[in-house]
């Protein structure tokens, strides 16, 4: 089982502690009490989509023999107008970069990221429309 703590710090400062002995600052905006000392909670949903599948597509790409030097996610995310102001809509965009990388493998990668392995992606995918594209950049 996965756990979790989260403890008010002040104002609207708190402190995330993981299971797996790791913590971050989250806070919110001053216009609402925080004192922006921190990502967003739902930053961190896009932070943690990008980090799983990023996990996932460079292991992936690492077993084909991919000589890749590095890989960028940027991920945007749109969220509704009213409360509970949820994400509706995420964009996921990778940027690959490396010799000689085929892009067959990275298209691979992805699908396989997207579809069968990212549990940060299946949890969301019910809530928000998600959206990816990669590209590649030859070094």
């Amino acid at each position: 089982m996965l756990k979790a703590k989260v403890t008010l710090v002040k104002e609207m400062q708190f402190v995330g502690d993981s299971g797996s002995g790791h913590a971050i600052v989250m806070d919110s905006d001053p216009s609402v009490g925080g004192k922006n000392t921190g990502p967003r909670p739902v930053e961190l949903l896009l932070i943690a989509s990008g980090g799983c599948t990023g996990m996932d597509v460079i292991s992936i790409l690492r077993k084909k023999k991919q000589d890749v030097t590095g890989l960028e996610i940027n991920v945007k995310g749109n969220k509704a107008e009213e409360f509970p102001k949820k994400l509706t809509e995420i964009t996921i965009e990778y940027i690959v970069k490396g010799r000689n990388i085929s892009e067959e493998a990275v298209k691979r990668a992805v699908e396989l990221s997207m579809n069968k392995y990212c549990s940060v992606k299946a949890t969301l995918e019910g809530s928000a429309k998600i959206h990816y594209s990669y590209k590649i950049i030859n070094e």
